[in-house]
């Protein structure tokens, strides 16, 4: 042995002394397990607010609802009493409700006010005056009333628009938001404009019962909305009775998911249908399920629509009662402020109570969905067709559309327009049709500049291309598309930068992070348009790398209005960036 470099022992003040397996010594062992302990008061209490519903792992989030509805946060004691009772590991409670947005999760400090304002700030909101409304609020409510930021709320036709706790506050004035919160609102489900019985006696749910009692047969069904050309309206267009072949041919059991997640800015076309005939989409709901057979379905809605959930639930209760869900079983799951979750795997995901984190595909969802089962995944707008036109006949459904096209598009129409709403239109109709002849015209002293056809992914197009017509495949070779057909109508008076900037700061805040070309691209792309005049090969560069590597749409379609506005409005880049 070398007596110059003896062998060392372990450092510290104890160096040398006997390890016997409970720590150096000097060093008190550790009575508790690393981590943050469990409090026995917030324990009782998350136990008393589960009571006897199942602490199965897919429904964290719905748990995570009734914490803060009934505390208003979520404390980290409470998480961690969550976290025990449903044997979880802290860090997978923690990390879902710090991925959406509707959670105030307070980790150590005082909880958020008792009362929380969120204000639209998306482009239509933005456009009527949302940015006057956030700098106005806060000194006019007081410290016990939060103001924050908040994306699209569906409500874009009466803009602007702010949630007073979890109910809105249309066309909001200061004067309007003060009394919503003097009042302290509270959702409450209501009469919808077509109930149960009222639709029941106009003959709805008789093709439901048709196909129950073996009057129907699956492929009759199939093959009808094949003819009439019902397509996917959440977005992608995808022919549905392709889709309920594909499904259908998949191993059993299959499961059903129904996206009301639209979240997509200048989109409200789905909640327009729900407050007014939820049960011509709830039929189309049980028909879908029959047709692929699945065992249970579940419908998520957006959180932004507190009402419509609750409407919802007690609908479905009522269809439980009167025997119409014997095949299926229907659950309604709740959103938590997330818009990546209106594509079809994130929602997936969040619907397993976890972060709604887009999956990479293939597998696709129609293979390996919901549970790891084939499912059907739908949204409102195609579901509540499904009766009309079985019970009409193929021909009357597309028969309705211009030039080639086939079929109804519902066309939330916001902005310059005098006449904002849901406009039921033929496929192919064209800007120009929908402003003149379903949107009452452009508003007193604005002009028409340009538009989005598609929301905030869909690209923004010049007026000169005001004759197009309007649906899937028609835009793409101009670098957008109608997606779920969320019309924006601008004029003269708006800045094409500060719109593209307005939608890409959207899609900077609700990118899911999980892949780096949209997490850091967007960010990036906001601070190279908000700072001097715009580089356009560098943006240029930065959108292509943002289209070629994101894993989903949201990466992939953000750089749309940007690379328009750069396209068709060279004349506004020279010009220092407005506001509204």
């Amino acid at each position: 042995m070398n007596m110059h470099n003896p062998p060392r022992g372990p450092k510290g003040p104890n160096r040398g002394q006997k390890n016997d397996g409970g720590g150096p010594r000097g060093r008190r062992p550790r009575v508790t397990p690393k981590g943050r302990q469990v409090d026995t008061t917030a324990l009782t209490e998350i136990e008393a607010l589960l009571a006897e519903r199942p602490r199965r792992r897919d429904l964290l989030i719905e748990h995570l609802h009734l914490i803060q509805d009934k505390y208003g946060h979520l404390s980290a004691p409470h998480l961690t009493a969550l976290a025990q009772l449903m044997r979880m590991s802290l860090t997978e409670v923690y990390e879902v409700a710090t991925f959406y947005s509707h959670f105030d999760v307070v980790k150590d400090g005082p909880p958020p006010p008792p009362m929380t304002v969120r204000v639209c700030d998306s482009l239509s909101c933005a456009m009527a005056g949302s940015e006057r409304l956030l700098a106005e609020l806060p000194g006019k409510l007081g410290r016990d009333v939060r103001v924050i930021r908040a994306p699209c709320m569906g409500a874009c036709d009466h803009a602007p628009v702010c949630a007073v706790g979890h109910l809105q506050t249309q066309q909001a004035t200061v004067e309007k938001v003060e009394a919503a919160v003097a009042a302290k609102p509270h959702p409450h489900a209501w009469h919808p404009a077509i109930d149960f019985d009222m639709y029941q006696a106009a003959g709805g749910y008789t093709l439901l019962k048709d196909c129950l009692a073996g009057k129907r047969t699956r492929e009759d069904l199939i093959a009808i909305v094949s003819d009439a050309g019902l397509r996917g309206l959440g977005g992608a267009g995808f022919p549905t009775g392709r889709k309920w072949s594909l499904v259908r041919a998949e191993p059993a059991p299959r499961l059903m998911a129904v996206n009301c997640d639209e979240g997509e800015p200048g989109t409200f076309k789905d909640r327009y249908y729900l407050e007014r005939d939820p049960h011509r989409f709830l039929e189309g709901v049980l028909i879908g399920a029959w047709v692929v057979e699945a065992p249970a379905v579940y419908i998520y809605v957006r959180d932004e629509y507190p009402e419509i959930r609750l409407m919802l639930l007690a609908e479905i209760e009522r269809l439980e009662k009167a025997g119409l869900t014997a095949h299926t079983h229907v659950h309604l799951r709740r959103g938590a402020g997330a818009y990546i979750c209106g594509e079809e795997s994130a929602m997936i995901e969040s619907i397993e109570g976890k972060r709604g984190l887009p999956r990479h595909r293939p597998p696709y969802v129609a293979q390996v969905g919901l549970f790891g089962r084939p499912t059907l995944e739908q949204n409102v707008e195609t579901l509540y067709w499904v009766r009309d036109i079985v019970e009409r006949g193929p021909a009357w459904f597309s028969s309705q559309g211009k030039e080639g096209h086939k079929g109804f598009r519902s066309f939330s129409v916001s902005g310059r327009v005098k006449n904002p709403g849901v406009k039921v239109a033929p496929a192919g109709v064209t800007i120009r049709e929908l402003i003149e002849t379903y949107a009452g015209g452009m508003q007193d002293g604005h002009t028409l500049k340009g538009f989005l056809p598609g929301g905030a992914s869909g690209g923004i197009f010049p007026a000169s291309m005001a004759d197009h017509p309007l649906d899937f495949g028609t835009l793409e070779k101009h670098g957008g598309f109608v997606g779920s057909h969320a019309v924006v109508i601008l004029s003269e008076q708006d800045d094409m930068k500060a719109v593209a900037l307005n939608l890409m700061k959207f899609f900077e805040d609700e990118s899911c992070g999980q892949c780096t070309p949209c997490r850091v691209g967007t960010e990036k792309a906001v601070k190279l348009m908000q700072h001097g005049p715009w580089d356009t090969n560098l943006l240029t560069e930065l959108a292509t790398l943002m289209r070629d590597a994101s894993i989903c749409g949201l990466g992939q379609a953000a750089p749309n209005p940007l690379v328009s506005v750069m396209t068709f409005f060279p004349d506004d880049l020279a010009k220092p960036l407005g506001r509204w």
